[in-house]
């Protein structure tokens, strides 16, 4: 990778940034001309794969919700550095406000044709089946009994098999604090790897059980997506952590600790109770 190339000028500095659940290379550099970036660079094909989806995205979508690009090669995507701005935790007095604005923004945008389908992007809705097929890796994190899942499975299933996720507005399909920073009051969205076309509520569905770990308010919305997600983290959250991200199954735990009675409430379900 030439950074001077790229920039226009040598790197006399860098930092290396932590974060994300990825194994991408994330690193803060400063040239000597005074100006700072931040380079995501591949580590492996994986990676390579996600950068070259993510760069598709900065290419073709524009918005005031988007971080400028500096350069980008293949398996390298250089951006403004937004080591200034306000990345939450905590959440400030009008900051989710600018994330409701931002996503607003986006999901007025009309999707590029290339772009996936959400379920092409990850089986969104195939939680509860797996759970079903399978329930021991979820019955292991201990959060309810083994009665609760026999008899709350159905209605589970039912519902987020109904979950709509079809729709002509651009999905990011993970918001969560990582991935967005304020800076002027404005709300700005990075890691665009999974984005696709479909329903715009499955931004906020997603979004909203991280949201609320973080101090917001308990998650509401249409119970089909509540069952969705709940499902989305209960298959996955009790499996060996992949070998290309870290500490994600500790983090889709928390994640479901907060779907699974939001589902539970949204169905007229019993509230599932530890073991």
């Amino acid at each position: 990778m030439d950074l001077e190339r790229l920039l226009g000028a040598p790197v006399v500095a860098e930092r290396t940034v932590t974060g994300g659940y990825t194994l991408a290379h994330r690193r803060v550099v400063t040239l000597a001309d005074g100006r700072t970036a931040f380079v995501k660079s591949a580590v492996d094909e994986l990676t390579r794969g996600w950068l070259e989806a993510e760069q598709r995205v900065y290419a073709a979508i524009s918005g005031p919700f988007m971080p400028r690009v500096l350069a980008a090669e293949p398996g390298v995507l250089v951006l403004e550095d937004l080591s200034g701005a306000h990345w939450p935790p905590p959440w400030r007095d009008d900051d989710v406000r600018a994330v409701q604005e931002a996503l607003d923004a986006l999901h007025a945008l009309t999707a590029p044709s290339w772009l996936g389908h959400p379920q092409e992007v990850d089986d969104l809705r195939g939680g509860w089946p797996s759970v079903a097929a399978d329930p021991e890796p979820f019955l292991s994190l201990g959060l309810t009994t083994r009665d609760w899942l026999e008899a709350s499975l159905p209605a589970l299933l039912d519902a987020a098999a109904r979950a709509e996720l079809d729709g002509e507005s651009i999905v990011h399909l993970d918001i969560r604090s990582d991935n967005l920073c304020l800076r002027d009051g404005r709300c700005l969205i990075v890691d665009w790897n999974w984005a696709a076309h479909g329903n715009p509520e499955l931004d906020r569905a997603f979004w909203l059980p991280s949201l609320r770990l973080e101090g917001g308010p308990e998650p509401e919305g249409p119970p089909e997506l509540a069952a969705m997600v709940a499902g989305f983290f209960a298959c996955r959250a009790g499996l060996p952590e992949p070998s290309a991200a870290h500490n994600l199954r500790a983090v889709q735990r928390a994640q479901l600790e907060v779907a699974l009675p939001w589902a539970a409430r949204a169905l007229g379900l019993t509230l599932p109770r530890p073991r």
